[in-house]
């Protein structure tokens, strides 16, 4: 079975872990994020693929849910002596390492992907990981501050401020100009399931199918798109989605990013138990929808959450 993965970061990468599990002989492509893509201390900085890269490495920090496990920040420290920044991004000295060789791979020539494929050949996260594209995307989020409306990166605005303002936009910089990266369409075209896991809407999942062709593709597979809700219980289950959600116009329901997503691009949406009844409003929209569990408790849990999203391909197919 060959699967295709949309993923953001944190909730992204250990959703895959489990999938992994569930279906250890499929053949998993993901495609990753990069509107949270950064440029810092002349590095680039590509925080969800490294977040997948090291979950399913086996390097990540578990406790955050990003950076590296035994991690030290020397550097962050030594560049803060000398009164450089940003003091707010943290990246520590074994996390610095993969984007010094990022960035003089870029620096020679090579695209994004290629790079992306070349780190992966350290970690071997079991799975193609490719960039949605190989061009420069930046999510932005328009915000009111100090009573002036201005446009932050969407790092510094989920990092630095916490998203304690409110959103007025967002905008994936360069995505109309981009195309995706080499892989991404064949391999799309080549699945036979489509997941989107319970990964931002908005600035993840959304950021990808922004992309001209990725959305085009994914409808026009012929296979089973199946999704899993990220709000359980009319709340993100991780992070800030809310906010982002409320910026598009998007009510923070489990049904309401089923609606998001649309019926032709989305043919099943699984949602918490305790949004059951959600399930009906979702049918509505031409979506097949299913209650189970959707809390990433453990691996047990995450890995049983891959399997129902499975299941529900399955009965997409045969329905």
């Amino acid at each position: 079975m060959r699967i295709v993965v949309l993923a953001g970061g944190i909730g992204g990468a250990r959703f895959l872990r489990g999938l992994k599990q569930a279906a250890p002989d499929a053949d998993v492509t993901v495609i990753g994020n990069t509107g949270d893509d950064i440029h810092l201390f002349g590095l680039k900085v590509c925080p969800d693929l490294d977040t997948v890269m090291y979950t399913l490495g086996g390097g990540i920090n578990e406790e955050q849910g990003w950076g590296r496990a035994e991690e030290t920040f020397h550097l962050k420290e030594e560049l803060a002596a000398y009164g450089v920044g940003p003091e707010w991004f943290g990246l520590g000295d074994r996390d610095f390492a993969t984007h010094i060789v990022r960035t003089q791979m870029i620096t020679a020539g090579f695209p994004l992907s290629a790079v992306t494929e070349a780190l992966c050949d350290r970690w071997k996260p079991g799975v193609r990981l490719i960039p949605m594209t190989d061009d420069r995307v930046e999510t932005h989020v328009a915000v009111e501050l100090d009573g002036e409306r201005k446009a932050v990166h969407f790092q510094e605005y989920w990092v630095r401020l916490r998203a304690s303002v409110r959103a007025e936009a967002v905008v994936p910089v360069g995505a109309e100009q981009s195309k995706p990266a080499p892989g991404v369409l064949e391999a799309i075209a080549e699945a036979d399931v489509i997941l989107f896991p319970p990964s931002n809407p908005v600035v993840s999942v959304g950021t990808i199918l922004a992309v001209p062709g990725i959305r085009e593709a994914i409808a026009d597979a012929g296979v089973p798109v199946v999704g899993l809700s990220p709000i359980v219980g009319d709340a993100p289950v991780r992070g800030m989605a809310d906010k982002v959600l409320a910026a598009v116009g998007v009510e923070s329901t489990a049904a309401a990013v089923a609606e998001h997503y649309g019926s032709g691009l989305l043919d099943g949406w699984l949602v918490d138990t305790v949004d059951a009844d959600a399930v009906t409003r979702v049918k509505a929209a031409g979506i097949l929808c299913r209650a189970v569990p959707l809390m990433m408790t453990d691996l047990d849990a995450t890995t049983q959450m891959a399997r129902e999203a499975l299941t529900l391909a399955e009965e997409v197919r045969q329905a």
